[in-house]
């Protein structure tokens, strides 16, 4: 079998048919062995930081691997930012199974109601902004970090939250850390992984915040049929805590983005970064030099404010980041977070009691429409990371915002005018909205913020593009409760129809394709994602 060598270098090493990887006669062994240790490669330069990571191993008969195999860093990269977005689906959408009792210890209105489901989503507002902005000035892995320990603080205080107002501040600082991971998670993968998987590595991390929407409304159901009492819901973010810390010792051992670095003219921490982030057995590159970009710090300094994301360089994509993810936030989040209520209303078998068997009764059926819902999140984002690099990423937002019209549409017409409803048309409805939106906007629209900015202000615009996003969220998540019992759930489908009809025609309007787009060339007069 013929030897691999670096993309290039296979002009430069010859080596023998046969002679790959000594002893080791697997396909596996012989394709990562071989030619790449050969001492006499020559020093790579005048590379960017994306080239170094976009190149790939190649035969030495020139036959290139179609990715290159990602290291032990790129995963543990990954992995981590995984669990970010898995901890926001769990606490955000476990809420909507721990209200009812809250409701009953705290003695909440309507009002108070909104306010806990809208605190954490309020959070991740000022979060997304606030803190996931700092990323572009104090770096990708600081606030990765930093966002993880505030989280985990908040958490425990929640778990031990006396009253309403405890309660409420606690749900806003886990929120506020939340937000932060928005533009944070996003940046730390996309700049560190090659063009050809960015997309589904990007969305394959997205999909843990619907696995844990599953996770935390089956834990949610489990708690309560284990522990029918009214303190269930403490022992629900309880349950979080120690996985929390663990991944605030993870975050401690990751590399700074070597995108950033270069930005801020540190190329020679970039160099040490790219390298680290690129370890791997036998080693390539065998050098890295990026001593030629130091010339792009003058340009990140000059454009790295917020007023950036309004001028002409950046306008549409300020536009398409933030008004399609602000209209999907109004019915993902107001649809996902009352699933339950809306659930039980429906079906008919909410009582009217307040006493708290009754409540947890109720809470579990709920609990269990909710769960069979997230089923479908997670089936959703699944199929879209295998078509996101092929079809595009408009293609699919278009198309997802469309089908969760016409699940809302189907889900509204179930509704007959006495009150009653035809329950396959209901279900069919919930089923397509849940399956379309994480195929669809709710994946896309994160995706999609965190490519179309350049480097120097990536972070503050996925972050104002999350916290307007979450604008909606939290408009949704405070008047639900109440709109629910002034308009009524027929009223509200119909509303929600048109902001995602609405959602789909911005997309199309304003789109930017950045499928197979090198970041390093995103908001560049001669941006291919543009044309």
């Amino acid at each position: 079998m013929s030897g691999v060598v670096h993309a290039s270098e296979a002009a430069h090493v010859q080596r023998p048919v046969g002679e790959v990887g000594g002893d080791d006669d697997s396909g596996r062994g012989a394709l990562v062995t071989g030619a790449l240790n050969e001492p006499q490669a020559p020093k790579i330069s005048g590379k960017t930081v994306q080239e170094y990571i976009d190149e790939r191993p190649t035969w030495s008969d020139g036959t290139m691997l179609p990715t290159a195999p990602m290291t032990a860093m790129q995963f543990r990269i990954w992995a981590l930012a995984c669990a970010g977005k898995f901890f926001e689906g769990m606490v955000v959408f476990m809420t909507g199974v721990a209200l009812p009792l809250i409701s009953i210890q705290f003695h909440l209105n309507a009002a108070d109601k909104g306010l806990v489901t809208a605190a954490s989503l309020a959070g991740i507002l000022v979060g997304a902004s606030a803190l996931g902005g700092l990323a572009d000035s104090y770096g990708r892995r600081s606030m990765f970090i930093a966002e993880m320990i505030i989280f985990s603080v908040f958490l425990v205080a929640l778990t031990f939250a006396p009253n309403f107002i405890a309660l409420v501040i606690c749900l806003f600082g886990a929120g506020t850390a939340l937000g932060c991971d928005y533009p944070t998670a996003h940046m730390v993968i996309s700049e560190s992984i090659a063009t050809s998987m960015r997309g589904r590595l990007v969305l394959s991390a997205f999909a843990f915040q619907a696995v844990g929407a599953f996770f935390g409304t089956a834990l949610g159901f489990g708690i309560l049929y284990a522990n029918p009492d009214l303190g269930a819901w403490r022992m629900m973010y309880a349950a979080a805590i120690v996985p929390a810390i663990l991944v605030v010792v993870g975050r401690l051992y990751i590399t700074e983005s070597p995108h950033w670095l270069v930005s801020k003219g540190r190329t020679e921490d970039g160099e040490k970064a790219t390298y680290r982030l690129l370890r791997r057995s036998p080693q390539y590159p065998k050098d890295v030099s990026l001593g030629h970009l130091v010339h792009t710090a003058a340009f990140g300094a000059a454009s790295g404010s917020y007023l950036a994301l309004f001028k002409k360089r950046n306008r549409r994509a300020t536009i398409l980041a933030s008004v399609p993810w602000f209209l999907q936030d109004l019915g993902v989040y107001g649809i996902g977070i009352f699933t339950p209520t809306i659930l039980a209303a429906v079906i008919g078998k909410e009582s009217k009691s307040h006493a708290l068997a009754d409540t947890i009764h109720n809470d579990i059926l709920g609990a269990k429409g909710s769960a069979m819902m997230d089923v479908l999140f997670v089936l959703g984002v699944i199929v879209a990371i295998f078509l996101v690099d092929r079809v595009g990423r408009i293609k699919l937002q278009i198309v997802g915002f469309i089908g969760c019209a016409v699940g809302l549409l189907l889900s509204g017409l179930s509704i007959r005018p006495d009150g009653s409803n035809i329950m396959w048309l209901l279900f069919l409805g919930f089923t397509l909205f849940y399956f379309m939106a994480n195929f669809g906007p709710n994946a896309m629209t994160y995706l999609l913020a965190g490519e179309v900015f350049p480097t120097e202000v990536r972070g503050k615009g996925a972050g104002f593009a999350a916290s307007f996003a979450k604008v909606g969220a939290v408009l949704t998540a405070f008047l639900f409760p109440i709109l629910l019992k002034t308009i009524g759930t027929t009223a509200l489908l119909w509303g929600l129809v048109v902001c995602f009809l609405l959602g789909a025609v911005v997309t199309y309007l304003f789109r930017i394709e950045t499928a197979g787009v090198n970041l390093e060339d995103v908001g560049r007069e001669d941006d291919p994602a543009r044309t």
